[in-house]
């Protein structure tokens, strides 16, 4: 199920600058009818729930949708990592695993550059990287047992003059599931094979149908199935489930 290149081989890839962070709301000039006064009262009205409770049954629903959010939060229901660009919380997001949510953290600047060259939405690069590496959990490797850095089973065709990595996968022919041994490309490091994915999928005319597809997860899947990306028959459902729940759009 992974995905080789036929393309010509691009330049030597270069590190990734980190993504600028989003800019925060403040609190309005002069004082009180700001940001900062809001989250006061939220605060305050979720505290008083937490302490008092509700003796007439319905505080729960009493709270505001700011002071929702927050006793969630407080509760553990939402994570603080699930923030918008506008500094509250949305209202669909939900826990992960804490190995799945370090994973997603620590791809999203590099994510959010090659999603903005391929004009897609960095929850579904993020989600093809988890697909492809189990979250991180099963990199590829190159001979002595050290990390491939290569998130997207990229392999390592007859015009790939890097290094590379020679592991066991499964591809399928005819719908039949078969182990093999295949050569892999193997990178420096993370960003490297964020901006070597970026280039593959650019390059390769094949993948055309995947590009520009914005938050479109089954587009974006099916584009890359189109394209011959992977062999398995549910490689296109598998990402566009991932990439949703990233979303916080499917169960």
């Amino acid at each position: 199920m992974r995905h080789v290149d036929m393309t010509t081989r691009a330049t030597a890839p270069t590190a990734a600058t980190s993504a600028t962070n989003a800019t925060r709301p403040t609190a309005a000039a002069g004082g009180g009818t700001g940001f900062g006064s809001l989250l006061n009262d939220v605060a305050s009205e979720v505290v008083a729930y937490i302490q008092h409770g509700d003796p007439d049954g319905g505080a729960a629903s009493a709270l505001s949708a700011e002071g929702a959010l927050l006793r969630a939060r407080a509760t553990g229901l939402i994570m603080d990592g699930a923030d918008n660009a506008d500094g509250v919380t949305a209202p669909n997001a939900v826990a992960r695993p804490p190995q799945q949510q370090a994973f997603l953290d620590s791809i999203a600047p590099w994510a959010r550059q090659a999603a903005a060259q391929l004009g897609v939405a960095p929850e579904l690069v993020q989600a093809h990287a988890a697909l492809e590496s189990g979250w991180g959990q099963r990199p590829l490797r190159v001979e002595g047992g050290a990390s491939s850095h290569n998130l997207f089973g990229i392999k390592a065709g007859p015009r790939w003059n890097g290094a590379t990595g020679d592991s066991t996968t499964t591809e399928y022919v005819n719908g039949a599931a078969l182990t093999t041994r295949e050569r892999f490309r193997a990178y420096p490091d993370a960003a490297s094979a964020f901006q070597d994915y970026a280039r593959v999928l650019l390059d390769n005319p094949r993948y055309r149908s995947a590009l520009n597809t914005g938050n479109d997860a089954q587009a974006f899947a099916q584009g890359l199935t189109r394209g011959g990306y992977a062999t398995d028959p549910d490689y296109a459902s598998k990402l566009a489930r991932i990439a949703g729940k990233l979303q916080g759009i499917t169960d």
